[in-house]
């Protein structure tokens, strides 16, 4: 049996130790609110099924999470979406370049279509990309005509990939300024 005298005061009891002192009125009134939120929490966590709008692909560069958050909700989007964040954004999903990342954004899609239901893929890339100057070299994003260029090919590909594979989701690409606004790509 376990003498509580002999424990350091800052160390964990067992609770039948018996030398734990009785709960107040403040702890008890904790314990009866969070006992009455935990259906609330449950139903919360149960949401990860389903019905949903979107996925969001796009790129990890910091300088755009706040652009594309903005951009979904303009969209009417804000928290109908999930999203996946990989280099390049969609040109990490089809670009050769990025082979060895493909199988993971096809499994992704996969379960959010399984999970979510979702009725589109969002796919946004942007100006000044390092995968993208990895992907097509310096010389084709070099002017802004080329990059537009450049980008749209891959969205266009990321499209018809998506069309290939789930034809029933509608896709919006689009190329992201440095401040934020955006370009649609058809």
């Amino acid at each position: 049996m376990l003498d509580c005298t002999s424990v350091a005061p800052h160390a964990v009891h067992h609770p039948a130790c018996g030398c734990l002192a009785a709960p107040g009125r403040r702890a008890v009134l904790a314990g009866l609110g969070a006992a009455l939120a935990l259906p609330t929490l449950a139903g919360r966590a149960r949401a990860g099924g389903g019905q949903y709008e979107a996925m969001l692909v796009n790129c990890i560069d910091p300088r755009f999470a706040t652009g594309s958050f903005n951009y979904m909700g303009a969209h009417h989007l804000r928290d109908q979406y999930s999203q996946f964040v990989i280099a390049g954004g969609p040109i990490g999903a089809v670009h050769p370049r990025f082979a060895a990342w493909h199988q993971a954004f096809w499994d992704n899609l996969d379960i959010t279509v399984g999970l979510h239901r979702i009725h589109g893929v969002v796919a946004l890339t942007h100006r000044d990309c390092g995968a993208a100057k990895l992907a097509f070299g310096e010389a084709a994003v070099a002017t802004p005509a080329a990059e537009v260029a450049a980008h749209a090919e891959a969205l266009r590909a990321f499209r018809a990939e998506v069309a290939r594979r789930k034809p029933e989701l509608k896709v919006a690409t689009g190329l992201m300024a440095l401040d934020g606004s955006v370009e649609e790509i058809a």
